[in-house]
């Protein structure tokens, strides 16, 4: 599948990037050998090929879900310019 320059073009707009007109044939050349590249490895028969590991089939490490940390509410509400039964008051700023 070759890549022509309006392909490129359209990739770049869709990505947000801005090209320079000059590179636009290198950047279409490469973008052709990528995906040459992917047809080839999509070819290629991997029926007797066992699938290496996968980081899902790993045991995860996991930790007691416990809190450990300790309520400082009041101490971080006691700083704060307003407080209403235990909530944050701000002023409001969209109408």
């Amino acid at each position: 599948m070759a890549l022509n320059k309006s392909d490129v073009e359209k990739i770049a707009h869709l990505a947000r990037l801005e090209i320079n007109e000059a590179d636009i044939p290198h950047y279409a050349n490469n973008l052709t050998n990528i995906l040459s590249f992917v047809e080839q490895m999509s070819a290629i028969d991997t029926a007797g090929v066992e699938p290496m590991a996968h980081p899902l089939a790993a045991s995860q490490r996991l930790r007691p879900d416990i809190v450990t940390e300790t309520n400082q509410r009041e101490l971080f509400q006691s700083i704060a310019p307003q407080v209403e039964a235990g909530l944050y008051l701000v002023p409001k700023v969209i109408e």
